[in-house]
């Protein structure tokens, strides 16, 4: 009896063992037809060419943006979808108006150039400009040590730099982003006139970087204008400032604030052949800042998402779950488009199981984050080895993106691709994110890339969840 049993177990650990080689086989043959199809086939450049060159900067509420949303509509049609179609959004409209112009004055007459920009949804200066005595500062908690009667009447420059020891890059934008964000808002208290912030760029160059800034509940007439300095001028005005600590800086910005307008996020549909009320999306943002013709932030990732329901429509494979790829409006200044996709989504009792994003540049991908439970995360590593001939090799736990972000809740996967970003801070919300910044084998790699793990995600389901167990 014990040797019927025995003979019985390896027969069964045999016949398990060939099975998992099968399936390991079929899921290595599909990723290479991937692959395959994204290097010799692609189309995520040619169509990046199209935002970054036929249509450019896509800020939230400009014209460009809406020309955006058409095309990428017209784009998804073509693919044979089972359903593409616009959700409309409320987003903001902020102008910057004609460029901006600023100098640095160490004496009587005596004047050097700075390169500045506005950041995104600061009030103007006045018409003739603004000039005032210069406070540099390292951090918003400096402020308060400074208190009103060093900061009243002058212009606060914020001057904390990348930590560039840190090889996570994101990691070292988090560390001093509130410059940005919160600067102007805290400096207003103390009576600041307005702020100048040094770039969130890891490299010395001339390009100001914008982004996002806030004011918090401060009155309209209490806010104080608010521009970004590059590199290598902040490194000028800081080392000048040791040297003349009572010299003046002059900057003009026409910036504007409009109200609220109507866009839409852009959303195309492989329906799925058995869970076809359970949903998978994949996406990035529209939208861009308007200095660059946003290539990196986030074309890229726009281009990307679209050509994964091309791929798996090539590739011959039909999703047993709804794919998605959502193009969603204003992460850059808002989010709306992000918040308005999960409110529609829980208003019509979407059952979203797995989002993927893809917001971190067309550099090479390197892998993924995952935002999910211990057994999803298991059955993820699971898969390292299918990957592994692509160079594709991290797979951790961490943050997705911020435009699937609102759908988080029990039983849902939520994952962002992770390319190299050692060069992401030189494009990122500048003049120098351009098309001829993106390497298009990397672009493409990154397609698939994408593809693959939505591939594999249908094809084994979300594990152990609410989400994947409820109607």
């Amino acid at each position: 009896m014990k040797k019927q049993i025995s003979i019985f177990t390896i027969l069964l650990l045999t016949t398990t063992v060939l099975f998992a080689q099968k399936v390991n086989k079929e899921d290595s043959i599909q990723l290479r037809k991937i692959y395959n199809a994204s290097l010799l086939d692609g189309k995520s450049y040619d169509w990046l060419d199209h935002l970054s060159n036929k249509i450019g900067g896509r800020l939230s509420g400009s014209a460009n943006a809406e020309k955006a949303v058409k095309y990428t509509q017209a784009e998804l049609d073509k693919l044979g979808l089972d359903k593409v179609w616009l959700q409309p959004v409320m987003v903001p409209k902020w102008v910057r108006g004609l460029k901006e112009y600023s100098f640095m004055e160490t004496g009587p007459g005596i004047t050097s150039i700075m390169d500045i920009c506005a950041l995104g949804g600061s009030v103007a200066t006045p018409n003739a400009g603004l000039k005032a005595g210069v406070i540099e500062v390292k951090s918003l908690e400096e402020l308060a040590v400074l208190g009103k009667e060093k900061i009243q009447g002058k212009i606060v420059f914020y001057n904390r730099p990348m930590q560039a020891d840190l090889i996570h890059t994101f990691e070292a934008y988090g560390g001093c982003v509130d410059q940005r964000y919160s600067g102007a808002a805290e400096a207003a208290k103390y009576g600041a006139v307005g702020i100048v912030v040094r770039s969130m760029n890891l490299r010395q160059d001339d390009f100001p970087h914008t982004g996002a800034m806030s004011y918090g509940d401060l009155p309209e007439s209490q806010r104080i204008p608010a521009c970004a300095i590059s590199t290598n001028g902040a490194d000028k005005l800081s080392n000048t400032l040791k040297l003349i600590p009572n010299l003046n800086f002059y900057f003009k910005q026409n910036c504007k604030v409009f109200p609220d307008v109507q866009s839409h996020n852009v959303i195309g549909e492989i329906t799925g052949s058995k869970y076809p009320n359970k949903y998978m999306i994949v996406g990035g943002h529209l939208d861009s800042w308007d200095l660059g013709d946003g290539s990196h932030d986030d074309g890229a990732g726009v281009v990307q998402s679209m050509d994964v329901l091309r791929l798996l429509k090539k590739t011959g494979y039909k999703p047993e779950h709804s794919i998605r790829v959502v193009l969603f409006m204003n992460e850059e200044n808002g989010l709306r488009g992000g918040r308005e996709y999960a409110t529609q989504a829980n208003l019509k009792k979407e059952n979203h199981v797995f989002a993927l994003e893809s917001d971190s540049g067309g550099f090479t991908p390197r892998g993924f984050s995952f935002d999910c439970d211990d057994a999803n995360f298991a059955q993820i590593q699971s898969w390292e080895q299918l990957f592994k001939p692509y160079l594709i090799h991290y797979f951790e736990k961490g943050g997705s993106g911020a435009d699937i972000g609102p759908l988080k809740k029990d039983g849902i996967v939520l994952a962002g691709l992770r390319p190299d970003s050692q060069r992401y801070f030189d494009y990122h919300h500048a003049e120098s994110d351009t098309f001829d910044a993106v390497n298009k084998r990397e672009l493409e790699l990154g397609a698939a890339t994408m593809t693959s793990l939505i591939y594999l995600m249908d094809k084994y389901g979300v594990k152990n969840s609410a989400a994947q167990i409820k109607n």
